[in-house]
């Protein structure tokens, strides 16, 4: 497989993705962008040293294709790429909740389609990119992928029928955090802190406790236990949680952000 790769629609994913692969060896000579506007397109240009084409022009040249479009523009840039992309083109899609299927049915019989549902930590080389093969993706497809993406953080293969619970876990995952971190913070400053202290307090503990989950081999729980001390601080905060029904939410919330990937699958965006 050779290595001509081209980002369309690059906007801040597609832009961290480009940047990732630029550090991971690619040569910008052999990376091509498309964008919408011709300023955003020029300022592409410049930064990273690599070629600002059209759609059509990326792809007829490219050797693969990542299509980082929202997912209400997917089917008019499938309409315009499709009398253009040959079989062998391997393109990789970016967006929630469309199947592998969307593709194939729009592009020449037999095209391999990898979907990737990546977050938006790929912007500071922490994603989490989970990777599915549609029908006629082999090894080496997803291979390929993972070089890309790894890029900007690790990857993850899935079955695609797991793709719309990995976007409600992963692809979303990060804002559960932010608005976690913005309540913490409206409690902190409720105790008597200071906005900037109580920030930083919190990022900390988040990063602390995220690096022991990665590290420590241990359960969640417990983590969490070593923390909570009898008639402590911490239990009587677990109490609270508990009785306001926090566990409950958090998995109704996901589950409502499942269905959403599915209702986009469906076309009803």
């Amino acid at each position: 497989m050779t290595e001509k790769v081209a980002v369309l629609g690059t906007g801040k994913i597609g832009e961290a993705l480009l940047s990732g692969m630029i550090r991971g060896g690619w040569s910008p000579s052999d990376l091509l962008v498309t964008a919408r506007r011709p300023e955003r397109a020029e300022e592409l240009r410049s930064r990273h040293g690599v070629e600002a084409v059209s759609n059509a022009e990326a792809a007829k040249s490219a050797d693969t294709l990542i299509l980082t479009v929202k997912p209400q523009d997917m089917g008019a840039l499938l309409d315009e790429l499709a009398p253009h992309v040959p079989a062998d083109r391997l393109v990789i899609s970016g967006a929630a909740g469309i199947p592998t299927s969307f593709f194939e049915a729009r592009l020449a019989a037999g095209t391999p389609v990898v979907r990737v549902m990546t977050n938006t930590p790929a912007l500071v080389d922490e994603a989490m990119s989970v990777i599915s093969a549609g029908s006629h993706a082999t090894e080496e497809h997803l291979a390929h992928t993972e070089a890309i993406f790894g890029g900007v953080g690790k990857t993850l293969r899935v079955p695609e029928s797991q793709q719309d619970a990995a976007t409600a876990l992963s692809g979303s995952g990060p804002a559960y955090f932010y608005f976690l971190v913005e309540a913490m913070t409206d409690a902190g400053i409720l105790l008597g802190l200071p906005r900037d202290k109580a920030h930083d307090l919190i990022v900390q503990a988040a990063i602390g406790a995220a690096v022991m989950l990665r590290d420590s081999d241990q359960h969640p729980v417990k983590l969490r236990e070593a923390v909570t001390s009898p008639a402590g601080t911490t239990i009587n905060a677990i109490r609270e949680l508990e009785s306001h029904g926090v566990r409950a939410a958090l998995i109704a919330a996901l589950e409502a952000a499942r269905d959403r990937s599915r209702e986009l699958a469906s076309g009803n965006g």
